[in-house]
């Protein structure tokens, strides 16, 4: 095995896939869920359940207390043990975030091969230790096991007023859509892996997969704030999709308004690709209208274009994101204010990429329809 630092061995070794591309496929997800749905009775304290695809589960707790606790965790996205942990965390957090609660504490979920030893073991739990000290949520517990992959993440726990939990189901037509965090990090991880993308570039990523998605308890408290979900295993096409079958809404992306790794854009220009992205594709792409044409027709399962046409955008749209970005829908006057708080918490390239169109979807409750413009 390779060294890495902060620990004894590169964690890329053991791992098939990595970072949320280890998700399973939206449309084998939903076949699995499907059936359970006619099972569930939920009380009236239980706000928000899986039922919307949203981020975490919301319990009222008091007529001024709301629960929110969500579980993440996955393979190595990064080699060094480190940054695994880092952006593991970063991740799981996350979820709190996107509906607009505040942290309270978290539980360390661990699964290590016996190959792996004690040094990295602490440099993982360290890793996360550290984001959560960032976001004020001390890591109180876990749980480790033995496994044949690496898998960290936390079962995060967080508070919001009830009248203040950001589901992905609020967005309205002419709202303004605005995305947190530059697309990228699935591309750009994977051809580090394979030797593709020098160390400089890479860093970039990380950086942004460490990251918190802080905005979102004080998008919250935002007039005018709609809906909120984060951008993850499902890229930028499928949770954007989620957010606009839980609204009954369509959306209009406008694609060079796009915060993007430079980097990544060169990978998918040159044919890069990843296994999420195609399977994001096959799952979300039936609602994707190209306004200039390129994409709607002629194309495999994996979303290639026979004919040549703009790929490399429907890899970018489709890039399974690791820790990505918040995706906020707001009223058009409360967009700059938005804006002014992703800066606040370290989001810089957070940029309006789109609106709500007036009406209802255009398609049918299950495909929402979704232009994307030049």
């Amino acid at each position: 095995m390779t060294a890495a630092r902060g620990g004894s061995v590169r964690l890329g070794d053991f791992a098939k896939s990595g970072g949320c591309g280890c998700k399973i496929g939206a449309d084998e997800l939903r076949s699995w869920l499907a059936p359970l749905s006619a099972f569930s009775v939920a009380p009236e304290e239980l706000l928000v359940d899986g039922a919307n695809c949203d981020d975490a589960a919301v319990w009222r707790a008091g007529a001024d207390l709301a629960i929110v606790a969500s579980a993440d965790f996955f393979a190595p996205v990064v080699d060094d043990p480190a940054d695994f942990g880092a952006i593991a965390a970063a991740n799981a957090l996350s979820d709190i975030y996107a509906m607009g609660a505040k942290p309270l504490f978290a539980l360390a979920l661990l699964a290590l091969p016996r190959e792996i030893g004690a040094e990295t073991a602490r440099a993982i739990l360290n890793g996360g230790r550290a984001v959560c000290a960032q976001a004020g949520a001390p890591v109180a517990g876990g749980h480790t096991i033995e496994c044949a992959e690496p898998l960290y993440g936390l079962c995060a726990v967080g508070a919001a007023h009830p009248e203040k939990i950001l589901t992905n189901g609020g967005a309205r037509p002419g709202d303004k859509l605005i995305l947190g965090k530059p697309l990228g990090t699935g591309l750009m991880c994977a051809a580090h892996r394979s030797g593709e993308l020098a160390d400089g570039e890479y860093q970039k990523a990380a950086a942004a997969m460490k990251t918190l998605n802080a905005a979102g308890t004080e998008l919250a408290q935002l007039p005018g704030a709609n809906a909120l979900t984060d951008v993850t295993g499902f890229g930028l096409l499928g949770h954007l999709s989620e957010m606009c079958r839980a609204s009954g809404v369509g959306a209009r992306v406008y694609f060079e308004r796009l915060p993007l790794f430079a980097e990544a854009a060169r990978l998918a220009k040159a044919g890069k690709s990843t296994a999420g992205g195609k399977r994001n594709w096959r799952a979300f792409g039936d609602g994707v209208f190209f306004e200039n044409g390129d994409g709607n027709d002629g194309d495999d399962d994996a979303g290639n274009d026979d004919n040549g046409g703009d790929c490399w955008r429907r890899e970018i749209l489709c890039d399974p994101q690791t820790s990505g970005g918040l995706l906020l829908a707001c009223a058009p006057e409360a967009a700059a204010k938005a804006l002014s708080l992703f800066q606040k918490h370290n989001c810089q390239n957070a940029a309006i990429i789109g609106e709500i169109p007036p009406g209802k979807n255009g398609n049918n409750a299950n495909t929402p329809r979704i232009t994307v413009h030049p």
